[in-house]
């Protein structure tokens, strides 16, 4: 395979045993266990046959492309649309997307990143776009027909959403026209189907900002996009909008609903990050136990040296906590009853957690750990982003601080 090791290729293709997620460590759950196991059947298969498949990373557009249309081919995509637009179920659920971002982490997070864009990139329209819209675009997303983004992140508002500058100007037919910047946004360059979030004008003289959301086609006159290169192979970039129009039928939601869909957005899929960093973690385990095993020094395998085992227990305990904590918040989501420090403790536990995982992977496997095209350096440079994008793990505990103090 291509830009990747054969030692990589031999763990991925035979020698990598995946937990199961619901046989193994999961607890309740919301939903049919029987349709969530052969989800997790499907995705065996699925893996296995990417593991395979010869895509070059390295070429991250090219890469990201080839995995949106094979996981629209296998029918993926249709867990993040409603029911009503292609979908599997009536609603878009959690644990479903948590459980195939687990599951695909543990191959490529690239492949991971194929997937949930659709969704991230897609919800919003789901809870505002007009009919016309969602019934044109969503049952394309679902099919895997169109790449998705999602542009809210700005160089002077990244945690601080609100802090945006972009600007949504109302036209007299109702249109808007939007001016600004927005950086770090995945599937930059590559993406059809924007959802681009603005500043409107301001609810009366000194008052609150308001701020709106928009669906805009990935070939709008006045749209331009700039590569950002990131330490794993990911299409990102910074997009410019200069005099970009917005017709009213594209406007999601009410004026000044923005932000609201940007946050329900973000409750869905903020706990799939954490789901991310198991599957990214699971791996990281994989690779440690084999390698602890097959490598002899000082006469015997280092699996029988205490100090490696008790390591590899210690950040084994906290990985199964750290699932526990995903699956907790994705079942409160599910079932109507999440809090926001639920997916806030998932999100910054299992990031956190994945780090410390994937360290002790590294070290455990010394030079070799560090060697450019061995699954470990690749969960390296993978695991680091997803203790900062959708809420770096300080606003996470900000969060978790609010719920215990109310303030």
């Amino acid at each position: 395979m291509e830009g990747r090791a054969a030692a990589e290729v031999e763990v991925m293709t035979g020698r990598f045993d995946a937990p199961r997620v619901l046989d193994r460590r999961l607890g309740t759950v919301v939903g049919d266990e029987g349709e969530l196991s052969a989800l997790e059947d499907r995705l065996a298969a699925f893996s296995e046959s990417i593991a395979g498949a010869g895509i070059d990373e390295h070429d991250d557009a090219a890469a990201t492309l080839a995995y949106v249309e094979r996981l629209g081919d296998a029918g993926f995509f249709e867990l993040v649309v409603p029911e009503m637009f292609g979908g599997v179920h009536e609603r878009v659920r959690s644990t479903p997307i948590c459980i195939v971002r687990q599951w695909l982490a543990r191959t490529s997070g690239a492949l991971d990143s194929a997937f949930v864009m659709q969704g991230l990139g897609s919800y919003p329209v789901t809870l505002g776009g007009g009919e016309a819209l969602r019934s044109s675009l969503l049952p394309r997303v679902a099919a895997g027909k169109v790449v998705c983004a999602f542009a809210l992140t700005e160089p002077g508002a990244g945690s601080d959403v609100a802090a945006m500058s972009t600007r949504a100007t109302v036209q007299a037919d109702g249109s808007v026209v939007l001016d600004g910047e927005k950086c770090f946004i995945s599937n930059a360059g590559i993406a059809t189907s924007y959802v681009v979030f603005a500043r409107e004008e301001e609810d009366g003289p000194g008052g609150k900002p308001r701020f709106g959301a928009f669906w805009v086609a990935g070939d709008a006159a006045g749209l331009s996009v700039a590569p950002i290169r990131v330490i794993a192979p990911h299409p990102i970039g910074t997009v410019h909008l200069r005099g970009v129009v917005v017709p009213p039928e594209h406007r999601l939601g009410a004026v000044g609903e923005g932000m609201k869909l940007a946050l329900s957005t973000l409750e869905v899929f903020r706990v799939t990050v954490g789901a991310a960093a198991l599957g990214l973690a699971d791996r990281a385990l994989a690779e440690t136990v084999a390698h602890l095993e097959r490598r002899v020094q000082f006469g015997r395998p280092l699996a029988d040296q205490q100090g490696l085992r008790f390591l590899v227990a210690e950040v084994a305990t906290e990985h199964v906590a750290a699932q526990l904590l995903v699956y907790r918040a994705a079942a409160a989501r599910d079932a109507g009853t999440a809090t926001p420090d639920q997916a806030a403790m998932a999100k910054l536990y299992a990031t956190e957690t994945a780090q410390r995982v994937i360290d002790r992977a590294v070290q455990s496997l010394g030079g070799l750990g560090v060697t450019v095209g061995q699954a470990t350096e690749r969960l390296y440079r993978e695991i680091r982003a997803l203790r900062i994008y959708e809420g770096t793990s300080e606003i996470q505990k900000l969060v978790i601080a609010r719920a215990l103090f109310g303030r």
